[in-house]
């Protein structure tokens, strides 16, 4: 069995600053590579003596390139930022044009909406189809439809990755439609409303 306090793994080796291609580039091959008898898994356990990690680390080459890893995360971070300040921009630049539609239409199109998202059953419990659902549930169905009908603004979060970013202009852009649609439909505002406060 080896002496595992002798090797860092492949994780371990990321936490003291490594990257992957530092790794490949200046560690090159593990010194032991194998599966972990502690748990089933695919990927092969990939060990290297700690001595020839610290050794590395000590070279010129290893400071060059931990460097140059710094630099293209610190570019990365800044080019990231610029992009989300660009798509919120946007977003709050964005026309929103709500489809106007006269009051049947829109409750037939939001009760059509409904049953094929699959809500065939309306609030009294019947078919949806069969009898016209209470006030509050087709305010409600109402919203989701001309939220739907908006779903091309969704265009606008291209480009954004990571949970910050891409969270935040998705919440912006969410408000924005749900006050558009107040905006062109006031009997929906209060549903709209709501939406946006569930959603901070």
């Amino acid at each position: 069995m080896t002496d595992r306090t002798t090797y860092v793994t492949l994780t371990g080796v990321r936490r003291r600053g490594w990257t992957d291609s530092m790794v490949r580039d200046l560690l090159g091959s593990p010194d032991v590579q194998g599966r972990d008898p502690r748990r089933w898994s695919l990927a092969p356990v990939r060990l290297y003596l700690l001595v020839r990690v610290e050794t590395v680390e000590r070279t010129a080459e290893f400071a060059a390139a931990s460097l140059l890893s710094k630099a293209r995360s610190a570019a990365a971070g800044v080019y990231a930022e610029r992009r989300r300040a660009a798509v919120l921009s946007a977003i709050r630049a964005e026309p929103i044009e709500v489809p106007l539609l006269p009051g049947p239409e829109l409750e037939r199109r939001a009760v059509r909406h409904r049953h094929l998202l699959g809500g065939a059953r309306g609030p009294g419990g019947g078919d949806a189809g069969d009898a016209p659902p209470e006030t509050e549930a087709l305010v409600r169905w109402q919203v989701s439809y001309l939220r739907h009908a908006l779903s091309r603004y969704e265009s606008l979060l291209d480009g954004l990755y990571g949970e910050t970013g891409r969270g935040d202009a998705g919440r912006l852009l969410r408000r924005r439609l749900y006050e558009a649609i107040a905006a062109a439909y006031p009997p929906l505002a209060r549903e709209c409303r709501r939406r946006i406060a569930v959603e901070r």
